[in-house]
């Protein structure tokens, strides 16, 4: 029983950013179709931040009106909606408009919208939903939410997005005699982007299966979970459990511990004895990972990667979703709570972050363009970048967890805050400013 738990937990995280992932991984694709080329990452990171309008009503709602708002409920219709939705984009990715004299894929950019409503909102309802079962099946769920890109990352490897060459071909626009020049090829996929968007869908329907056989376990599966929560805030309670949760009684930790024998002046897993001063630490990480994660750093990845070549970013996009679900299992199996460690983490997923972006901000002529060594540091950076700062918003979601149900539903906030203050820096000064410039991998210049 426990083990098919534990799948089910880890199908149903599956389908918490699996849409906006397969998006990711699909554009150097969809890149080459689309009129907003190179620009549609950053277009994307705006939508997806517009979907926030879903988490914050949920905040509001638990905040204005606790208990007014079923997250069951929620989670049905978001799973509804975004199986629906990838099956529309299967239909209509490629339908474009005129807006602004300019062609627009307005069809992608509204289901894309839709898409990231969803996945926007899973964070402030799926996490409060898993932390009514026991705390492994939390850290479960994490491995399928980083199965979420790992699958369809799989998936864009067996299709053979964006792959290129460059090939010589002739011209001869006067007669006058024949010319020759340098073209980017790119090569058909295995199969198209439809496929790939209706496996999207039957992958959204394997997790609301999942969410429907998790709501269907027996209570004693909900019920030992709430032993070790900390009530929350303004619940009634002999003491908040905030500064010394041992100190609890009445039926609480202390007297539980003492009828299982254990030492009440140590604190257990499921206890927290965070200060404010540590809680808000622990927040501002998850704030940070987020802004450099869905918001930075995911604007200018073709900027940073294309410029080696499409094979660079194929793999630096396909790769990076591997490290996240490998990044959530190191973390069930080796756990850190400390957070000096986390915060060293941090920060080494900055650097790696912090590398991305100078290369994005050299294109078309990054370090080591034209090297072997250059292509497997900008592939490797981008995959350190995503594991570390997974691990680190693992550990985040764990230690809240352990707080109180309303503390993950603030984690959840908290991450769809930094998503968009990231998203929003980053849209104008591509768009707009154009700090980033394209290349061209076969015809772009560069000194040695």
């Amino acid at each position: 029983m426990t083990l098919i738990v534990h799948l089910l937990a880890c199908a149903f995280g599956l389908g918490s950013w699996l849409a906006v992932n397969g998006l990711w991984v699909e554009l150097p694709l969809i890149v080459n179709t689309l009129p907003e080329g190179w620009d549609l990452p950053s277009y994307l990171t705006v939508l997806i931040q517009l979907a926030n309008l879903g988490p914050l009503l949920v905040t509001l709602m638990h905040k204005l009106c606790p208990g007014l708002l079923k997250e069951t409920a929620v989670i049905y219709a978001v799973l509804t909606v975004g199986v629906l939705a990838c099956v529309l984009l299967a239909s209509f990715w490629q339908v474009t408009t005129v807006v602004a004299g300019a062609p627009h894929s307005t069809a992608f950019f509204i289901l894309t919208f839709f898409i990231s409503l969803v996945d926007c909102t899973s964070s402030v309802t799926f996490l409060p939903f898993m932390a009514r079962l026991p705390a492994e099946y939390v850290t479960t769920y994490f491995i399928g939410e980083g199965l979420s890109g790992f699958v369809p990352g799989l998936l864009a490897l067996a299709q053979g997005v964006g792959v290129a060459t460059c090939v010589n071909t002739t011209q001869d626009p006067t007669g006058g005699g024949e010319s020759w020049t340098i073209q980017t090829q790119y090569l058909p996929p295995n199969f198209s982007p439809e496929i790939f968007f209706y496996f999207l869908a039957v992958m959204m329907c394997v997790s609301l299966a999942a969410f429907c056989a998790l709501k269907r376990l027996p209570r004693t599966f909900f019920e030992l979970a709430n032993v070790a929560l900390v009530p929350d805030p303004g619940a009634p309670s002999a003491s908040t459990g905030l500064d010394n949760p041992g100190l609890e009684t009445n039926g609480g930790p202390l007297q539980q511990r003492e009828a299982d024998g254990t030492n009440p002046t140590e604190p257990s897993a499921g206890e927290s004895n965070l200060s404010m001063y540590r809680l808000g630490f622990i927040y501002f990480l998850v704030v940070w990972v987020n802004t450099a994660t869905n918001g930075l750093l995911p604007s200018v990845q073709t900027y940073s990667c294309m410029p080696y070549g499409n094979l660079a970013y194929h793999l630096s996009a396909s790769l990076a979703s591997v490290a996240n679900p490998v990044a959530c299992v190191f973390a069930m199996f080796f756990p850190n709570r400390s957070l000096l460690f986390l915060g060293a983490l941090g920060v080494l997923g900055t650097a790696f972050g912090s590398y991305n972006m100078a290369m994005a901000a050299l294109s078309p002529c990054p370090l080591l363009q034209n090297s072997a060594v250059g292509v497997a540091l900008i592939v490797l950076s981008w995959v350190f970048f995503t594991g570390t700062l997974t691990y680190v918003k693992v550990m985040a979601g764990v230690i809240l967890r352990d707080r109180s149900h309303s503390a993950l539903v603030w984690c959840g906030a908290a991450a769809q805050t930094g998503s968009l203050v990231g998203s929003v820096t980053m849209f104008p000064l591509v768009n707009t400013y154009r700090l980033f410039k394209s290349a061209d991998y076969c015809n772009t210049k560069c000194p040695l």
